[in-house]
């Protein structure tokens, strides 16, 4: 009897879970105005971000020239009207191997991360899920993460080779564990949920559980996530490439190009310049977009003035409900 009555309140929490409501597309407008409009860095960090995915996926149409096309002859020209961010020690025109270097730069970070994403998490779900994978799963983990990034991923490129595809593996590899972390943590908490509860005793199937009820209740800190590690391998894949173990030459990727500039820098700053300052400014995208998705997301967070607002609210409200009259308040940041 007592089953039964617990059933029946469990119950209408899984036709909720069951049951997905649409959403006007006005609503999500409208969040990404409140998001622009309380979190302004991160706003800029997302213009500059898209801008580079939109320059990575129209580079061919960007592109003023072919970035292989050698001509000693324009060999190290400063920036001018035929070769606006000037040339490299080949003759190579900078801007279209800046524009092919963030192709190659984003393709090499997305695939790496979104790689490792989609493993480490099913393998932090199924360690929380499964207690008796738990020690070996995550034990594996640890053991990843003992070592740096790097010497994870020159391990990984000595052992498999220069190329591409080599350093989409070597990068994913390190951050699996890192997901993996992250969904185990997540998936201990979301698994104690009613909604859980309640789908076990309808009798759903695990892998239905972890897909359907468990997975998009921890997608939000997984997001995060992702946009915070994109500069890191961004990074990773520039130094592998600095330290020629990584995209093979003469494809244009800002970590080879950097390396490329160094004996010429004294004689044409720009050829170190412009790939830097395009890495500089992708991280930095990167970087301030996924703190303010962090803040924004993360309600113990409270940096952003919507939080300090928040804060404001509850304190005026608990002060009506135990019926005292507060006597200051600090005022909302505008």
């Amino acid at each position: 009897m007592k089953a039964e009555t617990s059933l029946k309140k469990v119950l209408p929490a899984i036709s909720r879970v069951e049951a997905p409501t649409g959403r006007p597309i006005e609503s999500y407008f409208e969040e990404a105005y409140r998001f622009a409009r309380d979190y302004k860095l991160a706003a800029a960090g997302a213009v500059i971000t898209l801008l580079f995915v939109l320059t990575a996926i129209f580079a061919p149409q960007l592109a003023p020239m072919d970035p292989d096309q050698v001509n000693a002859r324009d060999a190290l020209a400063p920036p001018g009207s035929l070769h606006l961010l000037g040339t490299d020690n080949q003759g190579r025109d900078l801007l279209s191997r800046v524009i092919w270097g963030a192709r190659m730069s984003l393709y090499i970070s997305l695939a790496a991360i979104l790689s490792s994403a989609i493993i480490g998490a099913f393998l932090g779900m199924f360690a929380a899920y499964y207690e008796r994978l738990d020690m070996w799963i995550m034990r594996l983990m640890d053991i990843l993460l003992a070592f740096p990034a790097i010497i994870v991923a020159l391990t990984i490129i000595a052992i498999l080779g220069n190329g591409v595809n080599n350093v989409v593996i070597a990068i994913a590899v390190y951050h699996v564990p890192q997901y993996a972390r992250l969904a185990q943590g997540l998936t201990l908490s979301v698994k104690q949920s009613t909604f859980v509860e309640a789908a076990v005793a309808t009798g759903n199937t695990d892998l239905a559980i972890m897909g359907r009820y468990i997975l998009p209740n921890i997608m939000a800190p997984l997001i995060v996530q992702t946009t915070l590690l994109i500069p890191a391998a961004i990074m990773t894949a520039a130094s592998l490439s600095f330290l020629g173990l990584g995209v093979p030459p003469p494809t244009a990727e800002w970590g080879s190009m950097l390396q490329n500039s160094l004996q010429w820098a004294s004689l044409a700053p720009h050829v170190m310049i412009v790939p830097g300052l395009a890495l500089m400014l992708v991280v930095f995208g990167f970087n301030v977009t996924g703190d303010g998705l962090r803040d924004a997301m993360d309600p113990r967070l409270n940096t952003s003035r919507r939080g300090i607002r928040a804060n404001r609210l509850n304190r005026v409200a608990g002060h009506r409900a135990s019926g005292a009259t507060p006597s200051v308040i600090a005022p909302a940041a505008r």
